[in-house]
This record gives structure tokens, sequence and C-alpha cells, in this order.
């Protein structure tokens, strides 16, 4: 009885040696505080009471957007006249309306349409770098500045069936977005905010137009008109490797609609700037721009691209004169000499 007895004190006071042990294990882990381990709001909170922390990609900073160079802004007007000449009455010109053509008259009519590379040198007027009391002289910047004023209406293709939004516009000259880090101003190694900015649109980055235009032949005057019908700016798209992805359409613009305006923008003239009284819708009225034929109705029941059915690009352009050839000589067949 007394062995038995001897026993059961001795397991008695083993537990709670053990338990005494295994509690001291856990009162240090309880009263541990792993800054570590607390949750990200608190952080954050803390964080603004006391320094920035070091910038670790695991743990987001506070971002801001910065808009505020998006714009390129109203163009300032001259407080005094900036040239010799008393050149007021540009803004009130006003183009000629076109003869009417009745359509039993359309003797020969064809639609054609042309793309125009602005680093040729005959195109290079329309990147002409320079501002006036009207804002930016780019052709490019007169669309723009048309299609945000209201005064003519941007279609999202050249039948001009749908047209386009101010927000999807804004879209599709947007220049993207660029991220910079805030630093403390004490601490550089320190980040304190993300800014995301809006780069601003280049006009420049645009080196191509395209004109859909009709060739009609009016046997009442015996004559050929050339009437354009559409405008459109044509934007490169590049890879994130730099290489060229291909060319997309940004916008069209109904060139009847578009005249009012270009009549009031001069053209750039490298010879002489004081004989240059000729205006944009001069120039394309004139045709004074070289370019090349992309398609045509003529002999096209597949209403395809000429690069579509001929890969070759010199066979391209070859084929483009062809088409133009035929249009010259349908009018010039019609004479006797």
């Amino acid at each position: 009885m007394k062995n038995n007895l001897i026993k059961a004190v001795v397991c008695l006071v083993l537990v709670a040696g053990l338990y005494a042990d295994a509690d001291a294990q856990r009162q240090p882990r309880r009263r541990t505080n792993n800054p570590t381990t607390q949750p990200q709001g608190n952080e954050q909170q803390n964080n603004n009471n006391t320094a920035p922390p070091t910038y670790n990609p695991a743990v987001s900073v506070p971002i801001t957007y910065d808009t505020a160079g998006a714009g390129t802004g109203a163009p300032k007007p001259s407080l005094r006249n900036d040239n010799a000449f008393d050149k007021g009455s540009l803004t009130a010109r006003t183009p000629l309306p076109y003869e009417h053509l009745r359509w039993d008259d359309a003797l020969f009519a064809e639609k054609v349409w042309r793309e125009l590379d602005l680093r040729e040198k005959m195109n290079q007027t329309f990147r002409y770098q320079a501002q006036d009391d009207n804002g930016s002289q780019i052709f490019l910047d007169i669309l723009l500045k048309a299609v945000k004023k209201g005064d003519v209406t941007a279609w999202t293709d050249d039948r001009f069936t749908t047209p386009l939004s101010m927000d999807e516009l804004n879209q599709k000259v947007a220049g993207g977005y660029d991220t910079a880090d805030r630093v403390d101003i004490n601490d550089p190694s320190k980040i304190v905010a993300r800014v995301v900015t809006l780069k601003t649109f280049d006009p420049n980055s645009v080196v191509k137009l395209r004109i859909k235009e009709e060739w009609v032949f009016d046997r009442e005057s015996s004559r050929m008109f050339c009437r354009i019908l559409g405008i459109a700016p044509v934007q490169t798209v590049f890879a994130e490797n730099g290489k060229e992805r291909g060319q997309t359409v940004m916008f069209w613009i109904y060139y009847p609609d578009l005249r009012a305006t270009l009549a009031k923008y001069e053209v750039y003239n490298p010879k002489n700037m004081g004989q240059s009284r000729m205006t944009w819708e001069e120039l394309f009225e004139s045709r004074m721009f070289s370019s090349y034929i992309l398609k045509s109705t003529m002999d096209n029941a597949a209403n395809k691209n000429i690069r579509q059915y001929i890969k070759d690009p010199i066979l391209a352009l070859l084929e483009g004169d062809n088409i133009k050839e035929k249009i010259f000589n349908f009018e010039q067949d019609l004479w006797s000499y």
C-alpha cells in the first residue's frame, strides 16, 4: 500500500513539471509581437505616423494619377500683328460650292482609295512644325481640333455609318500611361508613392493618311471630276519589342464637311511664305500631294486591296499606276484629234 502511494505522488510531480515546462514555452510566443504578421491596414496606418518603409514589391504603395500634362492647351494668339501685311481676311474664307453632278450624266464613275506617305518630300507640308494664332499647323492637329470643337464628325468606317464618340476618340489619341516612383526627400531609398501620368499624344507618330475619292465623267460638261469623299489618319502599331505589327485607321472624316475648316488654314510654302496664299482646301482640290493607290472599284469584284492579291510591293505600286492610267485614258479616248 505504501509503495502504491509513493508511485502516485511521483507521477503527480512529473505531470506537474511537464505542464509547467509546456506553459513556459507557450508564454514567450504569446508575448512576442512580430510586425511582419500584422494586417496590411495597420502597417499602412503606422507608416503615416512614422518614416516611409523601404520599397517592397510585395507591399502596395499609394498610387496617384496626374493628368495635368495630358492636353496641349489652347493656343495663345498674338497680341500684335505678327506679319508685315494684313491677314485678317484669311479666317473669313469660305470654299466655293461644288458643281452639281446629276446621276444621269455620270457616264463613268469609279471609287479609288489612296494613301499618302507624309515622309515623302512633296508631303512635308503636312508635318509643318509651327504654332499660329489658330494653334498647331500639323495637319493631324487640324483634324483633331475640328473634331473636338464639333465642326466635323469622326466616323469609324469609310462609309460613314457609325459616328465615333468623344471618349472613343480620346482613347485612340491617348499616348499611353507612364509610372514613376516618388521617393522620400530625406531618404531616396524609400518610396512614398507611385505617380501615374498620361503621355501626350505625338501627332508626328502618324506618318500616313488615307483618302477615299470618286472619279466621275460628266457628259453634260464633257469633263472628268474628282471628288474627295473622306480623309483618315493611319497609325502604325508597334509590339513591346519595338517591331512594327501593322497599321490601323484611327477615324474617318467626311471631306465635304471638312472643307470649311480647311479653307481657314494656310499651307506652308518652303520657297516663299509671302506668296503662300493657298489653303488646305485648295491643296486637296488642286491635288498637290503625292500618293499611291491602295484599292479601286475597277475590275475588283472581290472588293480587295491591291496588296491582297498582289503580294510583291513593287508590282502592287505598278498595279496602282495601271489603274491611274485607265482612268486617264478613258477621258482621253472620248476625244478625236
